[in-house]
C-alpha cells in the first residue's frame, strides 16, 4: 500500500471542512473543486500545458488518472445524498 501527502495533509484538512455548504452536507460544487485538487495534485496541468506548446502528448498514466478522478467526481456529485466523507481516500482512484 502507498500512501502520500496531497497539499498538507491533515493539517489543511480544518480548512477542507469549512468549504461544505452553510447546511453542513456537501454539494457537487464541493465534490468538483475536491477532484480540481486531486488532479492538480498529478501535475496533470503541467503536462497539459506542455502538450499545448510542443506537441508531445500527456503521459498516459497521467491523463488516464485525471480521467479516474473526473469520473469518480461525477459519480460522487451526481449522488442523491453525498456522504460527508466525500475526501476520503476510499472514494478516490488512488
Amino acid at each position: 500500500m502507498i500512501f502520500r501527502v496531497i497539499e498538507g495533509g491533515r493539517s489543511s484538512s480544518a480548512a477542507l471542512e469549512e468549504t461544505v455548504g452553510e447546511t453542513g452536507t456537501p454539494c457537487r460544487d464541493d465534490v468538483l473543486a475536491e477532484a480540481e485538487r486531486r488532479i492538480r495534485a498529478t501535475g496533470y496541468e503541467t503536462w497539459h500545458n506542455r502538450q499545448t506548446l510542443t506537441g508531445i502528448p500527456v503521459p498516459r498514466d497521467i491523463s488516464y488518472r485525471a480521467m479516474q478522478i473526473r469520473f469518480a467526481a461525477e459519480a460522487i456529485g451526481g449522488l442523491t445524498d453525498i456522504p460527508a466523507d466525500f475526501r476520503s481516500d476510499i472514494y478516490w482512484p488512488i
